[in-house]
């Protein structure tokens, strides 16, 4: 056993201070970003927010309103194939730029990835997904991957530190997906009593992989469009978000309504509510280790996105950077023990 006693910090802990800026309005402010991977060599631009591959978040209906602003989206890993070849057949070509298929990492899974890419081989991402990717059978999976699709972008993850980061670029993955325990219905870290701070895993973890040439993905913990320019000015090169995507018109989740107004059900992906419907129940040698909560019905999620979208650019302007590409040279983080006046919160 041993201590760290380095600090760690959450997107709670901090602000950005702002700097001089040239830029006169919002409308300044280039989001989209372009990127060459690693092991692939494919090249992608657009913005770089991904909506989580949650069967509550990462639908197609998703994806569609998503691609449509050059945003991505992380498919659930819970479509049937012919729900897949109707997707394809109904959407553009283009949109194939802003999705991921999702997989786990069991034999069934490498099958239907074969299938769906036989379906649409111009599907460029492919998206490894698993709560703890620190085993060696993890790492295995990625590489076996990787020699059977040389020319597709591979996201991995999650983890939260910078030595794992590194072997997994290694092993063949294209981009690092980060995030243990931050998410918004995940109990991960109560259940475990296992997790990293998430501005510190992003810092961390952006150093090792930038150093190899590779990318990362901040999941989880963004509650608000400030925190998701905290990550970007950490050093995260996607942002993916699952709560503040939750509860809209091409959201999952059961439409419900109680006393006159509607929600939506929301829920992790450990949940005994996922588990039970994906898998028909918690393994015996198991724990759930996710929440399942109702949403308040957002309605379109176009407004949402705006909400975001224009946030960044806000952020950026009191920065004085012009590309989201600048914000991290931009970002001087101060330490705080309040975000915000919370008087009327509760009005």
């Amino acid at each position: 056993m041993r201590i760290e006693s380095d600090l760690k910090l959450g997107f709670k802990d901090v602000m950005i201070r702002p700097k001089r800026s040239t830029l006169k309005s919002r409308k300044q402010v280039s989001l989209e970003r372009e990127f060459k991977f690693l092991h692939s060599g494919q090249i992608w631009k657009g913005i770089p927010i991904i909506a989580a591959n949650m069967d509550t978040v990462g639908t197609f209906e998703m994806a569609k309103a998503l691609a449509e602003k050059k945003l991505f989206t992380a498919i659930h890993k819970h479509y049937e194939l012919n729900e897949w070849e109707s997707f394809f057949k109904e959407t553009v070509n283009e949109t194939s730029n802003f999705i991921a298929a999702s997989i786990g990492t069991v034999q069934r899974d490498s099958e239907k990835l074969a299938a769906i890419v036989k379906l649409n081989p111009a599907l460029k991402f492919i998206c490894i997904d698993v709560a703890n990717g620190y085993s060696e059978h993890f790492v295995e999976f990625v590489k076996k991957t990787r020699e059977q699709y040389p020319d597709k972008v591979i996201i991995a993850g999650n983890v939260v530190t910078g030595e794992m980061v590194e072997e997994l670029l290694l092993a063949g993955a294209d981009i690092i997906k980060v995030g243990i325990g931050p998410g918004s219905v995940c109990t991960t870290r109560v259940k475990t009593g296992v997790g990293y701070p998430q501005l510190s895993a992003i810092i961390e973890c952006a150093d090792a992989a930038h150093g190899l040439g590779g990318q990362i993905i901040s999941d989880g913990g963004c509650t608000t469009p400030g925190d998701i320019a905290k990550a970007f000015g950490a050093g995260a090169d996607f942002v993916m978000i699952g709560g503040m995507l939750a509860g809209h018109t091409e959201s999952g989740g059961e439409l419900i309504e109680e006393d006159g107004k509607k929600y939506k059900q929301f829920y992790g992906m450990s949940s005994s509510t996922a588990m039970e419907k994906h898998f028909g129940g918690v393994a015996e040698y198991r724990a759930s280790e996710g929440k399942t909560v109702k949403v308040p019905f957002k309605g379109d999620v176009e407004y949402t996105l705006q909400d975001i979208l224009g946030g960044i650019r806000s952020t950026c302007t009191y920065v004085g950077a012009p590309r989201l590409k600048e914000l991290t040279k931009r970002t001087t983080f101060i330490r705080v023990v309040e975000q915000e006046n919370r008087v009327y919160n509760n009005k």
